[in-house]
């Protein structure tokens, strides 16, 4: 446990770009004049249940941002969070039910721009306890674990390609079981996925 929090620690201690959902369409160029919203989102690894495992979650469907997709638990930094980090640990306790005190933070992620106006910062932490994950109804259809092993082999990755407002994106997928794991989240896992490789 001991060598993973510093492999962690080490990896987000490397200094490199951020990403964004355009990495792949560099073609399309960013949007003129975007105003983009900071936000906060939780990489939470369980360490409780022996292998590492990674918290993610399945958004409701009813949601205006992002529905149905895999995600980590997190949101937009409110005016009454400190920070970025305060977002994301509130976000979690909300739509997880994760105790703040429970999360060990290690450091932050590069900031990833999302399509959608966002300007995330993963904040990875470590959760050496067990808690009881209660998904919030308005939120969150589920809360799953993927093991970190998974996670961190670039060799899972893939890039496909959608329509999407009539113009052909590209994006990355890290596929796990019935999981579906894309966009920002898989954009971001292989952010962090790429600077354990490079220790």
């Amino acid at each position: 446990m001991n060598d993973l929090v510093e492999n962690l620690r080490a990896a987000l201690a490397r200094s490199g770009p951020g990403s964004s959902d355009f990495d792949l369409n560099l073609d399309s160029g960013l949007p003129e004049g975007r105003k983009l919203r900071p936000a906060g989102v939780l990489v939470a690894v369980s360490l409780a249940t022996g292998a590492p495992r990674v918290i993610l979650t399945k958004r409701s469907s009813a949601l205006k941002h992002h529905p149905g997709q895999i995600a980590f638990p997190g949101g937009k930094q409110d005016d009454d969070d400190a920070d970025v980090t305060a977002a994301a640990l509130r976000e979690a306790r909300e739509e997880i039910g994760l105790p703040s005190e429970l999360a060990q933070v290690l450091g932050k992620l590069p900031e990833h721009e999302t399509i959608t106006g966002f300007r995330v910062t993963p904040v990875v932490a470590i959760l050496k306890q067990g808690f009881k994950i209660a998904p919030e109804p308005g939120e969150v259809d589920e809360a799953f674990q993927v093991p970190l092993a998974h996670l961190m082999n670039p060799d899972n990755y893939l890039v496909e390609s959608r329509i999407w407002r009539g113009v052909r994106r590209h994006y990355l997928v890290v596929p796990f079981g019935p999981y579906y794991i894309w966009g920002a989240t898989a954009r971001m896992l292989r952010g962090l996925a790429e600077r354990m490789q490079s220790g």
